[in-house]
């Protein structure tokens, strides 16, 4: 990702969220938490800030999205309609990453996509042709984008554009992640429903964030 790039988080005051602004910040990257609280944002960009002196600042949802190159999704998916609506004005020809996974409590274990395929869909739906849509992070743990190593899974990248899934995989790459090319973002809703099934793994088998790692070596393109 090239210098001087801002990276808006909305639900940055979540675990995903921070984790993911921890994940950015830690690149260099500049970051605007944005949440529904502009005064709830500011709290976690000043605590951030005690460790990322002067690269993050708070906002409302709209003021944040405004100020950012990217813009990346991290709300639950009970908040994510009307997020995507708050700052559907202010993201037209921008990029937004979307890590919206449609889980519905309390049956979490099970996957429900819901009728437009995946969350990511139902984004490019809601905001509109001038905004490009990249989906990814669904299924790699909180814990593990916060702590500063290296996790031992992968993450898939999806989108319509090949040239804005590459935007995405070189940021995650920057941050030492291995992201793949995983086609258009109607498959997002793979990787969605990936993350009911490694809750399950999680629950049943007592680990710590289970991810999924792509096998075999790619061949120099």
């Amino acid at each position: 990702m090239s210098a001087g790039k801002t990276v808006a988080v909305l639900g940055g005051t979540g675990d995903l969220g921070n984790a993911l602004a921890r994940f950015l910040l830690r690149q260099g990257v500049a970051v605007v938490i944005g949440s529904r609280a502009a005064e709830r944002a500011q709290r976690t960009a000043a605590e951030l800030a005690a460790i990322f002196p002067g690269r993050v600042s708070g906002e409302s949802l709209a003021n944040a999205a405004a100020r950012a190159d990217i813009v990346a999704v991290t709300v639950p998916y009970t908040a994510h309609q009307t997020t995507l609506e708050a700052v559907r004005d202010v993201v037209q020809g921008k990029l937004v990453l979307d890590a919206t996974v449609p889980l519905r409590p309390p049956k979490v274990l099970r996957v429900q996509l819901p009728a437009a395929g995946c969350a990511a869909v139902e984004a490019q739906q809601l905001l509109g042709d001038g905004v490009r849509v990249v989906a990814a992070l669904h299924n790699i743990a909180a814990t593990h984008l916060a702590a500063g190593t290296v996790p031992d899974c992968d993450v898939l990248v999806t989108g319509d554009k090949e040239v804005d899934r590459q935007v995405i995989i070189d940021l995650l790459q920057a941050g030492g992640l291995r992201a793949w090319h995983a086609g258009p973002l109607a498959n997002s809703a793979a990787a969605e429903a990936l993350t009911s099934i490694l809750i399950g793994i999680n629950k049943r088998y007592g680990i710590d964030g289970a991810g999924i790692r792509i096998t075999g070596e790619p061949r120099p393109v």
